[in-house]
């Protein structure tokens, strides 16, 4: 449910073009779903194998990392199906600008090899 609600509030906020405040909206997102679930929000599979390695009360037993992560991409992609249930499907055009505002040295290697060009 973390993971599944974290992509629906990112990909939601992007959809209605409200990018502005997402990084807010995640700290405050994440911020609750820590302090005030019982599992400390394990919404993220990198921070999962972190937590693996830690011997706090927000830890996790090695060996449940990998059922935690398959839930998380289980959840991963439940988000983006509500996303698409939701806002209805992503046209190719805001599709490829939501990949340049997330990967923006990648799309600059795309466009360059898109124009032609070649490296050395």
């Amino acid at each position: 449910m973390a993971t599944a609600t974290l992509v629906l509030l990112i990909f939601g906020l992007a959809r209605v073009g409200r990018t502005q405040p997402a990084p807010a909206a995640v700290a405050c997102w994440i911020g609750a779903a820590y302090w005030f679930t019982s599992s400390t929000s394990f919404a993220n599979p990198a921070v999962t194998i972190g937590r693996a390695f830690t011997d706090t009360f927000a830890g996790i037993a090695p060996a449940s990392a990998l059922p935690f992560i398959a839930a998380q991409l289980l959840g991963g992609a439940a988000g983006l199906g509500l996303v698409h249930v939701i806002f209805g499907p992503l046209a190719p055009t805001l599709a490829r600008e939501i990949f340049d505002a997330a990967v923006p040295a990648t799309a600059a290697a795309v466009t360059f090899a898109e124009q032609g060009g070649s490296r050395p």
